[in-house]
C-alpha cells in the first residue's frame, strides 16, 4: 500500500502549493499524522525557511520540524551531479524521506522549483528521486498564458517519461487555465493523455490567488510605506500606470487597481486618494510614487488629516521599471495568508476528483523495489541490529576497501582473517584508509580457537572418517576456519568469494552448518540490483539440473528469502515456454515443480513456466499470459 504522493511539475510558477494545500487538506479529514517532505530546495536566506515547507508546517500545524522537511539545498545536488555523484545524492535524498516515513501515516512530497539555470536538468533529477522513493506521483502542469496545445504539451511530456520509468501516474493537473476553456481543455487532455476522465483535472486561473497583496510589493520592492500601514492586506489585481492628466486617470480605474504615478504628480495623487474614499468610484489596492519623490507638504499636511487613507508607497525606480517590476512580481501562497489558503483550498475541491484521487492514492502497491530503496533498508536494518562478520578473504584489497567503507557508516563488526603484517602492505600498496584497530585480526595458524575449532570440525565430519590431524589441516583454510566462528557462536555471518570459488566457500557450511530442518537441498539466490528494480534470481550458483521435487522447494526457499528482505515475492518458474504452449521433458519438469510449490504454498503468488521475456517485461507478459498475476 502506497503511503505517499510525489507533486510534480516542470515549470515554475505553476501553483504545485495549492496542489499540496489541496492533497493534504484531503488526507487531513482521515489522519492528522502527516509529513511533508520536498527532496530539493533553494537556500533561503539566513534565519529563514522555504516558502512552501513553512506553509504546509504552519497551516496544516504539521508534527515536524522545517530542518526535517527537504533533503538537500540546490547547490548541493548541482555539486554532486558536476561531480557524478548521483547514487550519493540519491542516498542522502531517500535517507531524509525515510526519516519521516517511518513517523506518518503519509508523507506528501513536493517537487523541485525549476528556477534559475539549474531548471535544465531539474525535470530528470525529479524522474530519478519519484522512481527510487516508490511515490505514486500527481503530475502538474500550466495554462497559463499557453494555447490549448502548448497546454497540453506540458503535461505530455513528464507524463510520457514517468510512465516510461514505469512510475505510478495518480493524476495529470493542469492549473492555472482560462475559465472559459476549463471543459474544452479537460476534454482535450482525456483524449490526448489516454487517460481516464477521473484522472484529468484543469484548474481555472482564479486571480485572488496570483495578485499580490500590498505588502508583497512592499517587500519585493523594496518600498517606504507612507501612508495607509493598515491596508497591507489590499489584493492586487492589476496595475494601472497613472502618468495622464487626472481626469483620464481616474477613468481608467478598476476594482483592486494599483495606481503608479510619479511623486511629483501631485494632482494624480489627490485625484485617486479622493476616488478611493468616494462611494463613485471603486476600492483601490494602493498608489506608489515612483522616481524617489515624496509628496510635496503641502500635500502631506491634507494625507495626515484622512482616517482611512489607501497604501501610499515610494519607492526609488522610476515609472517604467517600476511597472515592469510589479508586472514581474511572483507571488507564492504564505501560512498567514488565510484568505488565499482557503481559496486554494476550495478550488482544489472543486475541481479535482477527491475520490479517485484518494482511491489511486490507497490502491497502489509500489512496484517491487528500487535499488536504492532496497540498499537503504539493508542499511537501516544493519545499524539497528549490529551483527559480527567474518572475512576470510582480508588479504584482497577490494575486501579491506570495503571493510573501510562499513566501518565509517557503523554498519558491522568486522574480523578479518589473516596476519596483521600482510593486512598492512595490502593498506599500504593500494593506498587504503582504515584503521586496523577499529576491526579484529585473526590469524587461523596461531588463533587460540585453533584446537577448540579442530575439535568440533572432527566431531562433525568423524563419521565420514575425518581424523583430527585432517581436521587441523582443514581449519588452516580461512573458509573452514570462517565458518567455523560462525558455528560456534563467534560471528553471526560469513562474507566470501572475491577470491574463492562458489564451492570452496559453501563446502565448509554444507559439511557443518548444514540445512534447516524443514529443508532438503540446499540452494542459492542473487539479489540482482537493477536499473529500476531488485530481482531475486534462484538458483544459479548451486544446483545445475534440480528435479521437479528439488526446483519447487528451491522456488519456496527462494520466495522467504526475498521476503526477508523485504521483496514481496511472486515467483516465476523459468522455462523455454510460457503456459500450456510448450512440450518436452524440462518443460514438464517445471510444470509438475510449479503444481508442487503452489500445493505446499498456496499464500504464495506462483507460476510457470514462464519465459524470462514474459517475467520481467511487463507488456511481453501480458501478451504470452494475459490473465497472469506474476508476469
Amino acid at each position: 500500500m502506497a503511503h505517499s504522493l510525489y507533486v510534480s511539475t516542470t515549470e515554475v510558477a505553476s501553483g504545485k502549493a495549492l496542489v499540496s494545500l489541496g492533497v493534504i487538506e484531503c488526507l487531513s479529514r482521515k489522519t492528522s499524522n502527516i509529513g511533508f517532505f520536498r527532496p530539493i530546495i533553494r537556500k533561503p536566506e539566513a534565519g529563514d525557511i522555504d516558502d512552501d515547507i513553512k506553509l504546509i508546517l504552519t497551516h496544516f500545524r504539521l508534527k515536524q520540524s522545517p530542518e526535517d522537511a527537504f533533503g538537500l539545498y540546490l547547490q548541493e545536488a548541482t555539486d554532486l551531479l558536476s561531480h557524478h555523484h548521483l547514487d550519493d545524492l540519491l542516498d542522502r535524498i531517500i535517507e531524509r524521506y525515510k526519516q519521516l516515513e517511518k513517523k506518518y501515516d503519509f508523507v506528501v512530497c513536493e517537487g523541485s522549483d525549476f528556477k534559475g539555470q539549474e531548471a535544465a536538468f531539474e525535470f530528470d533529477l525529479n524522474v530519478e528521486i519519484v522512481k527510487n522513493l516508490g511515490c505514486p506521483v500527481l503530475i502538474v502542469g500550466k495554462a497559463s498564458d499557453r494555447t490549448p496545445e502548448e497546454a497540453i504539451n506540458s503535461v505530455q511530456l513528464p507524463l510520457d517519461v514517468y510512465r516510461e520509468k514505469e512510475c505510478d501516474v495518480v493524476g495529470v493537473i493542469l492549473n492555472l487555465a482560462q475559465p472559459d476553456r476549463v471543459d474544452t481543455l479537460k476534454a482535450s487532455l482525456v483524449k490526448e493523455l489516454d487517460l481516464p476522465e477521473s484522472l484529468v483535472s484543469v484548474i481555472p486561473y482564479d486571480r485572488r490567488l496570483s495578485s499580490p497583496r500590498m505588502r508583497d510589493v512592499v517587500e519585493q520592492l523594496n518600498a517606504e510605506v507612507l501612508y495607509g500601514h493598515k491596508r497591507l492586506n489590499n489584493l492586487a489585481n492589476k496595475y494601472v500606470v497613472a502618468a495622464m492628466q487626472v481626469q483620464h486617470a481616474l477613468e481608467r480605474l478598476k476594482e483592486g487597481n494599483l495606481a503608479i504615478t510619479p511623486g511629483d504628480r501631485s494632482d494624480v495623487i489627490l485625484g485617486v486618494v479622493q476616488a478611493d474614499q468616494s462611494v463613485n468610484y471603486p476600492n483601490l489596492a494602493g498608489l506608489v510614487l515612483s522616481c524617489g519623490i515624496k509628496p510635496h507638504r503641502v500635500i502631506a499636511k491634507l494625507l495626515d488629516g484622512l482616517p482611512d487613507p489607501p497604501p501610499i508607497l515610494c519607492v526609488k525606480s522610476d515609472t517604467y521599471t517600476t511597472a515592469s517590476a510589479i508586472h514581474d512580481l511572483h507571488i507564492s501562497l504564505t501560512c498567514g495568508d488565510r484568505e488565499k489558503i482557503h481559496v486554494a483550498i476550495e478550488t482544489f475541491d472543486r475541481y479535482v476528483n477527491l475520490q479517485e484521487l484518494e482511491e489511486r492514492i490507497e490502491g497502489i502497491k509500489i512496484k517491487g523495489m528500487t535499488p536504492k530503496m532496497f540498499t537503504y533498508n539493508l542499511v537501516q536494518q544493519a545499524k539497528a541490529q549490529k551483527r559480527h562478520i567474518v572475512l576470510p578473504e582480508g588479504n584482497d584489497p577490494r575486501i579491506l576497501q570495503a571493510t573501510s567503507v562499513l566501518l565509517s557508516q557503523g554498519l558491522v563488526n568486522i574480523t578479518l582473517l589473516g596476519s596483521l603484517s600482510s593486512l598492512e602492505q595490502t593498506l599500504k600498496k593500494h593506498n587504503i584508509r582504515l584503521d586496523l584497530n577499529q576491526v579484529q585480526i585473526i590469524n587461523p595458524a596461531i588463533s587460540e580457537n585453533f584446537d577448540r575449532y579442530a575439535e568440533t570440525l572432527y566431531e562433525c565430519r568423524k563419521h565420514k572418517n575425518l581424523s583430527l590431524d585432517m581436521a587441523k589441516d582443514l581449519i588452516m583454510d580461512v573458509s573452514y576456519f570462517g565458518t567455523l566462528m560462525v558455528y560456534s557462536g563467534d560471528a553471526d555471518g560469513m562474507v566470501s568469494g572475491a577470491v574463492h570459488t562458489t564451492q570452496h566457500t559453501i563446502r565448509p557450511a554444507l559439511q557443518i552448518i548444514k540445512t534447516q530442518p524443514e529443508c532438503s537441498i540446499v540452494s542459492s539466490v542473487f539479489l540482482m540490483c537493477l536499473e529500476d528494480r531488485v530481482l531475486v534470481y534462484g538458483d544459479c550458483a548451486v544446483n545445475p539440473n534440480p528435479t521437479a521435487e528439488q526446483l519447487a522447494e528451491i522456488a519456496l526457499s527462494s520466495a522467504d528469502t526475498a521476503k526477508r528482505f523485504g521483496i514481496e515475492p511472486r515467483v516465476a518458474l523459468l522455462s523455454y515456454s510460457s503456459g500450456e504452449s510448450g512440450k518436452g521433458e524440462e518443460v514438464e519438469k517445471v510444470r509438475k515443480a510449479t503444481h508442487l510449490a503452489q500445493q505446499k504454498r498456496p499464500d504464495l503468488k506462483i507460476e510457470g513456466p514462464i519465459q524470462y521475456d514474459a517475467a520481467v517485461d511487463p507488456d511481453v507478459g501480458a501478451q504470452k499470459i494475459p490473465d497472469s498475476e506474476v508476469a
